[in-house]
């Protein structure tokens, strides 16, 4: 055999072998790749292995699919009432097809910067700057809806968009700080003024209710008080009662009886009256006292 078709046949195996395994391409998780055949384009591999005809078939680079966040330098934008300030925006974009984004458009992030800041100017170009500083979630809504049809053709989808910083001139930022400043004062007034009207408030229903309680205080010891009373006179008389009725079963004799009457007299003559009126029983027996009296001092004279 000859020796130099032998190795013709060899390096012909190898340029084969080499040029099959160049066919081969790896695409990665969440990319895609696109192939042009001789320049036109050919089919997209997505996620895997896949094999293409070297030469003939050429890769483009690689695409993310996955959500991309696109900050955006601020732009300065005029509202309606002819403030300018300067706005930043974050978007939240994704590639969704490969080709168009590809074919679509040229520099794809630079068309999306400058369409975000016309979209932002027209939208904040009819909003007021209270309406603009307060009205974030609208203008957002608004800007994903719009940058969202734009790109549509571009081969990508825009999730969110959002204003993240809001920056007016500084002479309207003193003015806003100012009126905020004397809102918060204005509240802090107002504040001050309920909690010493509820104090008020509250200390006169606490004296009303204290006068309430002391006058209950007073009117239950007076009704205790005039029932003690009654209650003592009641014993008392029952006393009394019982005693006399016991005196009564006693049937006491005259000599008892005359005695008490002295008690009684002895009782009369310590008080402070001047006018004693006794009874005729009890006259008799003071009459025989003085009788008595007498017949005691003639000796005693003598």
């Amino acid at each position: 055999m000859d020796q130099p078709g032998v190795i013709v046949g060899i390096v012909l195996g190898a340029l084969a072998i080499i040029y099959f395994f160049s066919g081969i391409k790896i695409v990665k998780q969440s990319t895609a790749v696109i192939v042009e055949r001789l320049g036109k384009y050919h089919r997209t591999l997505n996620t895997g292995i896949h094999y293409i005809w070297p030469i003939i078939d050429k890769c483009k680079s690689p695409i993310s699919l996955k959500e991309q966040v696109f900050d955006f330098k601020p732009q300065p934008v005029i509202t309606k009432d002819n403030v300018t300030m300067q706005i930043d925006t974050v978007v939240f974009s994704q590639i969704t097809d490969p080709k168009l984004y590809t074919y679509g458009v040229e520099r794809p992030l630079a068309a999306i910067e400058n369409l975000t800041a016309t979209t932002l100017r027209n939208i904040v170009g009819d909003l007021e700057l209270d309406d603009t500083l307060t009205s974030r979630d609208t203008v957002n809504t608004e800007m994903r809806i719009i940058l969202d049809e734009a790109t549509d053709p571009w081969g990508i989808k825009i999730n969110r968009v959002e204003l993240k910083n809001i920056l007016p001139p500084r002479d309207i930022q003193e003015a806003m700080e100012k009126q905020m400043r004397a809102e918060r004062e204005r509240r802090e007034q107002i504040l001050r003024a309920e909690g010493e009207k509820k104090a008020n408030i509250l200390v006169a229903e606490g004296e009303k209710e204290a006068k309430i309680l002391r006058a209950e205080a007073a009117k239950t010891a007076r009704i205790l008080e005039a029932d003690a009373e009654k209650e003592a006179l009641i014993e008392e008389a029952e006393g009394k009662a019982k005693a006399i009725e016991l005196i009564n079963k006693a049937n006491p004799n005259a000599a008892y009886v005359t005695l008490q009457g002295f008690d009684a007299l002895k009782v009369l003559a310590n008080g402070n009256s001047t006018k004693i009126i006794v009874p005729s029983e009890l006259q008799n027996v003071a009459g025989l006292l003085a009788a008595l009296t007498e017949t005691i001092k003639e000796p005693t004279k003598k």
